[in-house]
């Protein structure tokens, strides 16, 4: 396959914004700050489910030993790393080199190995891996059929599938686009409400691919309990997924 038939999914625009934002990826309290407090909750959900599809003792420190592991949109590492950590050989691929540079430097400092690439992930050259991650970048991308379908030729047949996406209801229009935006929580420009996909529309798109999900949770808000795993999906939902009889 010559790079011009290659499948296109990055959206120039998006990921000039994500780049423009690489200095303060690992900011706690800069332009990412709610990615922070939103990645321990995906690590709830992603290490449950690592656990229930590799059989693993929830208490073992390195449940990804001897797994290939690919994060798709991964930024600049901030779920890359946990999951090294975790015992995976992690390749991470982001839209933005300017990301990718941010990750590669914050990975060197941490005494992590993973592999970053920059630009379309079906340009890589990469094979198949037994779990691949790709959290909050279906809803950024030009066509997300063609992307679904690119993760599910870069997973292996017994391999696990892990995404999470916004919502689209009044109430994501309301919280994470205008709210979020103007009291600065995310950048302004972050988010496109229309882009979003509701769970019934990606499950849709999953199957088409030949994938099933096993597990599907919310991701919700409150003041008492902050971001947390919910049964509640109006806002965002994360899910694991497999290949059909696999």
């Amino acid at each position: 396959m010559t790079n011009a038939s290659l499948p296109k999914t990055i959206n120039a625009a998006e990921a000039a914004h994500f780049g423009a934002l690489a200095a303060e990826w690992w900011d706690p309290k800069g332009s990412s700050a709610m990615l922070h407090k939103l990645n321990p909750v995906r690590l709830r959900f992603i290490r449950s489910a690592i656990d229930a599809h590799l059989g693993s003792d929830a208490k073992s420190r390195h449940p990804l030993a001897g797994k290939m592991v690919l994060d798709v949109g991964c930024g600049a590492g901030l779920l890359c790393e946990p999951l090294a950590r975790l015992g995976g050989n992690v390749t991470g691929v982001d839209a933005a080199p300017e990301n990718i540079a941010a990750a590669q430097a914050h990975a060197d400092l941490s005494g992590l190995a993973i592999n970053y690439r920059a630009g379309e992930i079906a340009a890589q050259g990469l094979g198949q891996f037994d779990v691949v991650t790709c959290m909050e970048v279906i809803e950024h991308v030009m066509d997300p059929a063609a992307f679904i379908h690119e993760l599910v030729r870069h997973l292996r047949p017994d391999g696990l599938l892990l995404l999470s996406t916004p919502n689209r209801t009044a109430a994501s229009r309301v919280f994470l686009v205008e709210a979020a935006e103007r009291l600065g929580q995310v950048p302004r420009g972050t988010h496109d409400w229309d882009k979003f996909l509701t769970p019934e529309e990606l499950t849709a798109l999953l199957a088409d691919a030949g994938l099933e999900v096993v597990d599907m949770q919310g991701i919700a808000f409150s003041p008492m309990s902050g971001l947390h795993l919910s049964d509640n999906m109006a806002l965002n939902y994360i899910l694991r997924a497999r290949l059909r009889g696999g």
